[in-house]
């Protein structure tokens, strides 16, 4: 089993995370802004991981420390679960209809962190989540994981629908690309011989 534990303290957050990649979609997940904790359970539930993760931050300040330093946490999860990446598909995409909101999102695990992001939401918040913050939740779980990560609403009419589309898509892309191949199990996936 794929594993890891996270401790992360700053004077901004203080966040605790544990992973298992070949879980059971369970959660117990509680940030302060309660609809990324949404987010992140439906995240785990569509992946299939199990995630414990509790943040304390400075929300009177703002929402930003939490939300960005969670990415960081998520992404540091992910590393240490994935270890050497052996055998790994390393790459996966996903594409999901949420209602009237078409999103895909592709994820590539291969160590270089990269990120577009194109929510298109037309409000500042959706929930009680700050949505212009995602994108900096995002770039910290990709500086962190080494991921190279694509996320695009292509249309939607609904706010909601293209946030929870984007982590769906996110969910399914990773579960497939942290999945292993059996034939390539003590192979790394790059011609390079390292990631």
């Amino acid at each position: 089993m794929r594993t890891s534990k996270v401790e992360r303290n700053t004077r901004e957050t203080q966040i605790r995370g544990a992973l298992k990649i070949e879980g059971k979609g369970k959660y117990e997940i509680s940030t302060g802004v309660r609809f990324l904790d949404h987010m992140l359970e439906l995240f785990t539930k569509h992946g299939g991981f199990d995630l414990t993760l509790s943040a304390a931050g400075d929300l009177d300040v703002d929402q930003h420390h939490t939300v960005e330093d969670v990415g960081i946490v998520l992404g540091q999860l992910f590393a240490g679960a994935l270890g050497e990446r052996k055998g790994i598909n390393r790459a996966g995409y996903y594409v999901v209809p949420m209602d009237e909101t078409l999103a895909v999102v592709a994820v590539d695990l291969g160590g270089r962190p990269y990120l577009v992001y194109k929510d298109k939401v037309k409000t500042r918040l959706v929930g009680d989540l700050q949505v212009e913050l995602l994108e900096d939740f995002f770039h910290g779980f990709t500086t962190h994981a080494g991921a190279n990560l694509h996320a695009k609403v292509l249309y939607g009419r609904s706010n909601h629908h293209k946030v929870e589309a984007i982590f769906k898509c996110w969910a399914r892309a990773m579960k497939f690309a942290c999945s292993k191949d059996a034939r390539l199990k003590d192979e790394l996936p790059s011609t390079k011989g390292l990631l």
